[in-house]
């Protein structure tokens, strides 16, 4: 699920613009039940919440994809989730917002590992 970010078509020679002048926090959810369609549906369904907080730009929820296996490629988590925020107030906001502190009360027990991942272009 991807929301409003722009993909060219295969083999086009259009260019996309960059991401500027945005914090992008990426993280990564390993669920202690991943095969279990009851936790994957709760997980889903809390995060999809975490959307309608008002500092969250552009988001993406996934699952690893079926690329090739490589030293370097990591497949072992459940779900990846990306967010975009205009700026570090916005994120630091979004970290103590209602929404996101009940995601975290009511559903950290599906997970036993959750790496993040923040970053900013350099024009940030």
């Amino acid at each position: 699920m991807v929301s409003g970010w722009l993909l060219k078509p295969a083999g086009s020679m259009a260019s996309n613009p960059p991401i500027q002048k945005a914090l992008l926090h990426h993280v990564f959810f390993w669920l202690k039940e991943p095969e279990n369609p009851a936790v994957r549906k709760q997980f889903e369904a809390a995060v999809n919440k975490l959307f309608s907080i008002e500092q969250v730009g552009l988001y993406h929820l996934g699952v690893p994809a079926s690329t090739e296996q490589r030293d370097v490629v990591d497949h072992s988590y459940t779900y990846s989730m990306l967010i975009s925020f205009a700026s570090t107030d916005d994120q630091n906001a979004y970290q103590v917002h209602p929404v996101h502190l009940k995601f975290v009360e009511e559903n950290s027990h599906l997970w036993h590992k959750v790496v993040v991942y923040d970053s900013v272009d350099s024009s940030f």
